[in-house]
């Protein structure tokens, strides 16, 4: 029996390949279902994102035929040919894909170093191989270790503390000159992916209001329905600008589209109450010159970069601290299921024995109710005890001397006790 973990990810395929492979939640139960056949494997889940596609398994066959099976599966599954497939794949196998999983689970392995999002998809993966009923107790172990790693990872170490990506400095930086975000009010300038992604993360910290404005009302329209907020034209934003506590830019415009006098007249507007601004475009959306007003915090892209640079550095000291939770929790994984194994093997072989005395057992019954003498049914039973019980054994010691395994002989020696004579 054997762990597998293989994939397909934004570091050995495009997503033009990705794309190909990846998992449709709709039909994510019946996949589960044919790869259980189609593979033949005792367990399985898969965990697909947009930035990769991975197969957990659970296998007894030898390695190089659940390998082609799988391939051969994915095949015909994507209607794609293995030529596309099987050169992004990477495999890897007991200990080292425990430990791919946690490190997977832990941020560690994403396009952004420690990004969070990767545990709530690995857990939504093991929610759909237990509804399916592809999961049982070994890979249902794992997960729940996988867990309970990336919790002490975000716990012990800084891996998520700091902001990585421009949308989330922004909001973090926010976040400090507010303190709670929940009673201000926002105006995001633009609908691109940029403010989505400020957007969503103004909207997971329960900021208090948002106004999108944009050129083309439509696309910004898509965004504000689901974020409960309002929608404004780019000619409306300096009769919306003094009712805004934070203004974040990003538009593709080639001229400023916030200038220092619209902002000097909100400012009066608000009795001078502060505003935090943060021009996310290049070239910028808001006037340089705007920095020079005593009530405003204006902050461009470089300026952030700045902070995410420093941050990155942080995080990547934070994921030598996390590798080292990593190591150490899949060997306990592994102890765990070597321990399982041997608990295995032990049952399978008592209930061997037992079995074997059975039938014996029964036989002589019958002997004595035929009425053969007692002693020669005790003495043939002893006798073919001894004989089932030893022809493993010394099959076995016979196969190694006459093989010349020396180290094997031994072996087999100290297992069965056998006393050396002199």
């Amino acid at each position: 029996m054997s762990i597998l973990a293989v994939g397909i990810n934004h570091k050995t395929a495009p997503v033009a390949v990705r794309e190909k492979i990846s998992f449709n939640p709709d039909k994510l139960s019946v996949a589960l279902q044919e790869m259980l056949d189609s593979v033949q494997c005792r367990e399985v889940a898969i965990l697909s994102t947009c930035n990769r596609t991975e197969l957990y398994l659970v296998q007894n066959d030898d390695f190089n035929v659940t390998q082609q099976r799988l391939i051969n599966w994915l095949e015909t599954f994507h209607n794609v040919p293995a030529s596309i497939i099987s050169p992004s794949l990477y495999w890897h196998q007991d200990q080292q894909a425990v430990n791919h999983m946690m490190r997977v689970a832990c941020g560690l392995d994403s396009l952004v170093l420690g990004e969070p999002q990767i545990l709530g998809q690995m857990k939504q993966a093991y929610s759909q191989a237990k509804a399916a009923g592809s999961m049982s107790l070994i890979m249902d172990r794992l997960f729940q270790r996988t867990f309970g790693v990336a919790k002490q990872v975000r716990t012990e170490t800084e891996i998520g503390a700091s902001a990585v990506s421009v949308a989330f400095a922004s909001v973090n930086l926010a976040k400090h000159i507010f303190g709670s975000l929940e009673k201000t009010k926002v105006l995001l300038v633009g609908a691109g992916e940029t403010i989505e992604l400020v957007a969503k993360h103004l909207y997971e910290n329960n900021v208090g209001k948002i106004t999108v404005a944009n050129r083309t009302l439509a696309r910004a329209e898509n965004m504000a329905k689901q974020l409960g907020a309002d929608v404004i034209t780019l000619a409306q934003i300096p009769e919306q600008m003094s009712n805004a506590d934070i203004v974040i830019s990003s538009t593709a415009s080639t001229l400023p589209i916030i200038g220092k006098g619209m902002v000097e007249q909100a400012l009066i507007k608000r009795k001078h109450q502060p505003i935090f601004m943060v021009d996310l475009a290049v070239p910028r959306d808001i006037e340089e010159q705007v920095s020079e007003l005593e009530d405003v915090f204006l902050y461009t892209v470089d300026d952030l970069q700045g902070i995410i640079a420093k941050n990155m550095e942080n995080r990547r000291k934070a994921a030598v601290q996390a590798e080292t939770i990593v190591h150490s929790q899949s060997d306990d994984f592994m102890a765990w299921l070597r321990g399982l194994n041997t608990q295995d093997t032990v049952i399978n072989f008592r209930q061997q024995c037992l079995s074997e005395r059975d039938v014996l057992l029964e036989k002589a019954f019958l002997q004595l109710k035929n009425g053969k003498d007692a002693e020669a049914v005790i003495a043939e039973l002893a006798t073919k005890l001894t004989n089932k019980f030893m022809h493993a054994p010394t099959s076995a010691l016979q196969s190694a001397a006459q093989g010349g395994e020396l180290d094997k002989l031994l072996y087999l020696r100290d297992i069965f006790d056998i006393e050396q004579k002199d």
